[in-house]
């Protein structure tokens, strides 16, 4: 995802008059343009960047959408649109199949060892932002059997 395209859609947004929609985008927005200025580009930040933090405001949302309270229908409705938009936004996360063939392709030294420890301080640094920790992990383990 490009800081551009999410600029483009948040200013679609304002003019269609949709708010929960504009709110959502320019959260991301601001939240991408502190990580570039942290990060020491500000003016061309890079699209892994950008990746980074969609998915880490998605997991933001999630966490906030699991601890409200199911009584407040209303915020609990917030949440899970903020939450729906998001993951619009969000890059394709591989699924265990993918992983796996990964794995196997690129860590087959590593996954000879059967060391679940090594395997995943290997394999870490490449599927970071390219799939969950926790699909990794159960991957790693039914390989280390």
């Amino acid at each position: 995802m490009e800081l551009e395209k999410l600029r483009a859609d948040m200013v679609a947004a304002m003019k269609a008059r949709d708010k929960e929609r504009k709110d959502a985008i320019s959260a991301l927005v601001s939240a991408v343009k502190k990580a570039g200025i942290d990060a020491g580009c500000r003016e061309d930040i890079p699209q892994e960047l950008v990746n980074q933090v969609i998915l880490k405001e998605l997991k933001s949302a999630k966490e906030q959408l699991d601890s409200c309270p199911a009584e407040r229908e209303e915020l609990r409705a917030q949440y899970q649109a903020r939450h729906d938009i998001i993951a619009e936004y969000a890059p394709r996360m591989m699924s265990d199949g993918e992983v796996e063939a990964y794995l196997k392709e690129h860590f087959a030294e590593v996954i000879k060892t059967k060391n679940k420890g090594q395997i995943m301080k290997a394999v870490m640094g490449d599927l970071k932002g390219k799939a969950e920790g926790k699909v990794i992990n159960e991957v790693v383990a039914k390989l280390c059997m």
